[in-house]
């Protein structure tokens, strides 16, 4: 029986001791696990972590970065372009422009020049073949055997002395048949045939036209006359012409006789 009480205690000596060193190793693995556990879980949470968050943050960075980026790059973008631009655009334009002016400028110059060429180019020539005609015709003339051209420029006291003995304005004045134009071109006729060179003049009023007859007298200058009373006048444009007869008073004539045109033909 002591025997068996012995044995019993011993048991439980060993039981209880086996126990508390089962407590014991249990505790310490724990610790042990749960501490390496929890650096490799954290090791490998934050690989995974790190991984996905950048992926994340690159994405939204990268949105946010781009617009801001672009809009940024837009504005300087648009400055410079803008100023670039302007400076191609101008000179592109001032090209054409020049171009365009110049064509413009071409036409308009070789026209107006052109019409100034002919007016100065026609007066000269008239004066020129005017001479030369003179002295070549005074030339076949003298060859003829004749006197050649004669006519000139007579002092006023010999235009006073030929419209005095010539009979044109004792001619019958005729509506449409024998009027103001016939009286000048007869007188004119009549002074170079006397040798005194004589001008057919038109004046012309607003809505009718009349013609007289001049000289340039060598002694007082330009003179004019109407031939169908062989009167002194005085033709200035914008004033009547009745008021322009010198001597003695003209009755104004049933139209408006305003002078507008005065011209001399030789």
């Amino acid at each position: 029986m002591k025997a068996l009480i012995i044995v019993i205690v011993a048991v439980v000596a060993l039981g209880g001791g086996g126990y508390g060193g089962y407590t014991m190793g249990y505790s310490g693995g724990e610790e042990a696990g749960y501490d390496g556990g929890y650096s490799a879980g954290q090791e490998v949470g934050y690989s995974q972590g790190i991984d996905e968050g950048y992926e994340e943050g690159s994405t939204e960075g990268y949105a946010e970065g781009y617009d801001s980026g672009k809009e940024e790059g837009y504005t300087e973008g648009y400055d410079e372009g803008k100023d670039e631009g302007y400076s191609e655009g101008r000179n592109a334009g001032y090209i054409s422009g020049k171009k365009d002016g110049r064509a413009e400028g071409y036409i308009s110059g070789k026209t107006e020049g052109y019409a100034e060429g002919i007016a100065e180019g026609k007066v000269e020539g008239y004066d020129e073949g005017y001479v030369a005609g003179i002295d070549e015709g005074y030339a076949e003339g003298l060859e003829a055997g004749g006197e050649g051209y004669t006519i000139r420029d007579p002092t006023y006291a010999e235009v006073i002395a030929f419209l005095f003995t010539d009979t044109t304005d004792s001619n019958e004045y005729i509506d449409d048949i024998y009027v103001c134009e016939h009286f000048s071109m007869d007188v004119c006729n009549n002074a170079e045939d006397a040798g005194f060179r004589c001008a057919f003049v038109g004046i012309r009023y607003p809505n009718y036209s009349h013609a007289i007859i001049a000289f340039d007298t060598s002694d007082q200058g330009l003179v004019y006359f109407d031939p169908q009373e062989d009167v002194r006048v005085e033709p200035v444009i914008g004033k009547k012409y009745h008021e322009c007869v010198e001597g003695r008073p003209f009755a104004p004539p049933p139209i408006d006789d305003t002078i507008e045109d005065i011209l001399v033909i030789w």
